[in-house]
């Protein structure tokens, strides 16, 4: 059955992409609720989407079809009661309680064409802009009744598509994000991969209706028999048995799952801020993890029933070991140097984007750690990041691969 969906390495020749080009959801960033949004600076939107546009163009030149997923989205509204669900769910999410509010927003949003409500949904909804649409004095007063600007909050982390599912094989799974904030992001791809003719027959390896958290920064498809997970601070071990047991027992390539232990801080919120792959033998790092590392082995035995062994070691030389290579080579962010390491890695400087084996997307200002790639035989295509690079994610991070070829 044709699932639209083909991802079995970090490494294999991309052909399909989804990003999210920034949208008003960056321009309803305050500094006094950053750290509710999850977010660490406020970009300037032009300069972000001139940034963000590079990165297509160089995609595509590259022979990439980049996708977007206000576009995936809009096309799986294949009717009205598809459109009244997503609108229900969404203000259910959003925390929408009061019942006025709540009649308020749903007319606001059910004026608008399919493309603004998604639009709309994404940037969130100030008070200010649903004060014109109520006829009750009451209305007024409902907006008014605390400090607070926005009826919905914005969603600005949404052009950091990797997170909200990732591609596994021939399958998705929809994550349960660590945060009530990133947790709406992925309501889009539940009803993109309900409903979008060309990803509903996907086979579902975890769905956002789970406990547990899981972000896809922290899924790496190291082969066609490996997939390494990260037991991080946005990643709880539940989730990760859950995802093994789905994926060893019915995607039908996966043999094991390395689940890689990762100090749980902001520095190494993802196991691809840790590490990620750019050729068959060959990953970026981040320099502190380049001592000693504890990795879970998860296979199913011959009944089918999981079996855990662990590991500890250095990360070359666990790689290694499940991926059959002779060597490894690890190159550091910052070229090992303290000060250039620690500014880089702020800067993304090991979250690349392999599209080719041997050949990533990298952030221009992370020049040190670009140099090392191109000293190690890698092919690097630079992409200007001033302002994308605010939101703590490189081109990994901005990507969601739907389609490579085999490694």
């Amino acid at each position: 059955m044709e699932t639209g969906i083909h991802n079995t390495s970090e490494i294999g020749r991309l052909r399909k992409v989804m990003l999210h080009r920034p949208g008003l959801e960056l321009e309803n960033l305050m500094p006094e609720y950053l750290e509710r949004l999850l977010f660490d600076d406020i970009p300037y939107l032009k300069d972000a989407q001139r940034e963000h546009d590079a990165f297509a163009d160089c995609l595509r030149q590259q022979g990439v079809e980049v996708v977007y997923l206000a576009d995936l989205v809009v096309q799986s509204l294949s009717g009205r009661e598809v459109r009244e669900d997503l609108i229900r769910q969404f203000l259910d999410e959003s925390g929408v309680t009061d019942h006025r509010s709540r009649e308020l927003l749903e007319d606001y949003l059910e004026r608008m064409d399919d493309r603004k409500m998604v639009d709309t949904m994404m940037a969130g909804v100030r008070k200010a802009q649903l004060r014109g649409s109520g006829g009750k004095l009451g209305d007024y007063l409902t907006n008014l009744e605390d400090d607070y600007p926005f009826a919905v909050d914005p969603m600005p982390n949404l052009y950091f598509t990797r997170d909200p599912f990732a591609t596994i094989g021939t399958g998705v799974s929809i994550h349960k994000m660590h945060t009530p904030t990133r947790n709406r992001e992925t309501l889009f791809g539940k009803f993109i991969f309900e409903h979008h003719p060309e990803y509903r027959n996907a086979p579902r390896w975890y769905d956002r209706g789970e406990t547990s958290s899981l972000e896809g920064g922290d899924i790496l498809v190291l082969s066609p028999e490996v997939l390494a997970v990260g037991i991080s601070q946005r990643t709880r071990e539940d989730s990760i048995d859950t995802l093994a047991e789905a994926v060893l027992s019915y995607d039908g390539t996966f043999r094991k799952v390395l689940a890689f232990n990762i100090p749980k801080t902001r520095s190494f919120m993802h196991l691809d801020t840790v590490f990620t792959m750019v050729d068959r033998d060959k990953f970026t790092v981040h320099p502190n993890i380049l001592s000693s590392i504890t990795v879970f082995v998860m296979e199913l035995d011959e009944n089918r029933k999981m079996k855990i062994r662990q590991e500890d070691g250095r990360l070359e030389d666990i790689l290694k070991e499940h991926l059959h290579l002779d060597k490894v080579t690890l190159i550091p962010c910052g070229q090992g140097s303290e000060i250039d390491a620690a500014r880089e890695q702020w800067s993304d400087g090991s979250n690349t984007l392999a599209i080719a084996p041997g050949e990533v997307v990298v952030y221009s200002r992370n020049y040190v750690t670009n140099r090392s790639l191109e000293e190690a035989g890698i092919r690097i295509h630079t992409i200007p990041s001033a302002e994308l690079s605010r939101g703590r994610g490189g081109p990994r991070c901005m990507s969601m691969p739907l389609w490579r070829d085999d490694p």
